[in-house]
């Protein structure tokens, strides 16, 4: 069935072009090296598809990413759904998505049970300690890298920093951040669209912009396979909560509590988690402030999207439900219902929606909308980056409420600088010596290790 959709629905590759098994093991490098949140796995999806192997082009990689910014959920995990999509069809976007998500599951799982059984473990926690300060690099060396290819022209720079301020300084609603753009793009289109959407590189194209210029019909014979993946998942993700929600109990708290997630989850993990906190930890009594706080951090310590700190919450609520063994696989089984219900919908949201947004790829308007919500969602990535920053760095902080203004601010004296050391020597791992990515979270997860277990700091 599967092999009958691809050659079916895929038109014939043109010399040079991925095999689908050459993509999977690409998908699955991505998959084994998300760190860093969104901004770092959208900058990992460009070096790999876009800057390394070219078979997207700038262009429309960008336009891709301004729709998956407009859907709730990971606009990183349904930007690499939507990639694979176009690589090869449903199949390529249901592999690229999956490989995704299940290296970061699997190893928030052994986390999460590590977590239950064993308690806090000093070694562990210095490993993600120096994990972590490397991850802060990476995400600002990721924020300039995207901001270098998206803000193109001053209307763009003057969205983005509009963006930073109405988040950081005002907490408006990110919902509302991106609709403002969108309209601001469409009215304007022409202030945006020779940004993020201008012309590629020099030299040839890319060898899916080679293909679609040779055949022109090549993403509308995508359509009709796209839009049957997505109403398979809907009732992948529907008809399991239907037989769910007669009953009672923790699974079926479960899936209608992150079902309501997955469709306003606008911005990504950090745009809902205060909702999350909230009613997990007063509401349904799932878990206290601190493991919620323990859940995010390991979130942002493994490959995937961030999201999967959900899964954390769902691990604890069924272990919670149960005891002994049976709460441990209450656990596993809870932690499983909660990834099906968050990710499920991510899966219809990018398969119903692209083959139109690939058909309007030239509209004026749509562009200048999409790429006005790239602009926006770069300073949305640069508050992110921010937020995290200042608490990696500083063990405090302090809210500065001016009436319409509600600043965090950091605590001068409460610097932690065994983190900003750490810091340091992963900027000069990334910047000066052009290490990678992989040997610098190692060298300072290494260092946290060493420094915090074997030097007591």
């Amino acid at each position: 069935m599967t092999e009958s959709v691809v050659t079916s629905e895929t038109p014939a590759a043109p010399d040079g072009f991925p095999t689908l098994g050459e993509a999977t093991r690409v998908w699955l490098r991505i998959g084994c090296l998300s760190f860093g949140g969104p901004a770092g796995q959208i900058a990992l999806l460009h070096r790999e598809v876009v800057d390394e192997r070219k078979w997207i082009g700038d262009r429309r990689f960008l336009h891709a990413l301004n729709f998956c910014s407009l859907l709730p959920g990971p606009e990183a995990q349904q930007l690499a759904t939507y990639l694979g999509w176009l690589l090869h069809g449903p199949v390529g976007g249901f592999i690229a998505g999956l490989l995704f998500i299940i290296p970061g599951a699997i190893v928030m799982l052994a986390l999460s049970i590590i977590f239950v059984t064993l308690g806090d473990v000093p070694a562990i926690g210095a490993l993600f300690f120096g994990l972590k300060c490397a991850v802060l690099v990476i995400v600002f060396q990721a924020l300039f890298r995207v901001a270098r290819r998206a803000l193109r022209g001053t209307v763009p720079w003057i969205m983005a920093a509009a963006a930073f301020a109405a988040l950081f300084v005002f907490d408006l609603p990110f919902p509302a951040v991106v609709l403002g753009a969108a309209l601001i793009g469409a009215i304007l289109p022409k202030y945006f669209a020779g940004g993020s959407h201008g012309a590629a590189k020099d030299g040839p194209p890319a060898l899916l912009d080679a293909a679609i210029a040779a055949d022109p019909g090549y993403t509308r014979r995508l359509a009709s396979g796209a839009r049957r993946a997505g109403l398979f998942s809907l009732a992948a993700w529907l008809i399991p909560v239907a037989l769910l929600l007669p009953g009672s109990g923790v699974f079926a708290d479960i899936a209608w509590f992150f079902s309501k997630m997955a469709v306003v989850t606008f911005g990504g993990a950090y745009a809902v988690l205060a909702y999350v906190a909230q009613e997990a930890v007063e509401g349904y009594a799932w878990l206290s402030p601190a493991e919620m706080l323990t859940g995010l951090g390991l979130a942002e310590t493994t490959p995937g999207p961030l999201i999967l700190v959900l899964q954390f919450v769902g691990f604890l609520a069924g272990a919670g439900a149960q005891s002994g063994l049976n709460g441990l696989w209450g656990g596993v089984l809870a932690s499983g219902l909660t990834l099906w219900v968050t990710f499920a919908p991510c899966f219809a949201f990018v398969f119903l929606g692209a083959p139109a947004i690939e058909k309007l790829q030239d509209n004026a308007a749509l562009s200048g909308a999409l790429a006005a919500i790239t602009a926006a969602v770069v300073g949305v990535i640069a508050n992110l980056a921010l937020w995290f920053g200042l608490r990696v760095v500083f063990l405090r902080m302090a809210t500065m409420d001016w009436g319409l203004a509600t600043i965090d601010l950091p605590v001068p004296d409460s610097i932690d600088f065994l983190a900003l050391g750490i810091a340091v020597m992963a900027t000069v791992s990334l910047f000066r010596f052009n290490v990678g990515i992989i040997r610098t979270l190692c060298l300072c997860s290494l260092a946290g290790l060493v420094l915090k277990v074997g030097f007591g700091l």
